[in-house]
């Protein structure tokens, strides 16, 4: 049950993490869109900043360090074998 779990938090962090990979790369085409007077989704980028981006770097953030500490408790306390 727990590697089921573990399974199933880490497709969702990998998931999370390309939807942020995703985001810097529509952020940085969407900046210099802007430089040349491209419109290129700037304006909407910055709107979804606080409801979607924002929480998605939390989620992404706060499941690696879960992820991380609950892999090291496991490590720590399991017989040896």
């Amino acid at each position: 049950m727990k590697e089921q779990f573990f399974k199933w938090l880490n497709l969702a962090l990998m998931l999370d993490l390309f939807f942020v990979l995703f985001s810097f790369v529509w952020l940085a085409i969407a900046v210099i869109g802007h430089t040349a007077n491209v419109s290129l989704g700037l304006n909407l980028w910055y709107k979804l900043w606080e409801p979607v981006m924002q929480p998605a770097l939390g989620i992404l953030m706060a499941g690696a360090l879960i992820s991380g500490i609950s892999s090291w408790v496991a490590k720590r306390f399991s017989p040896d074998s």
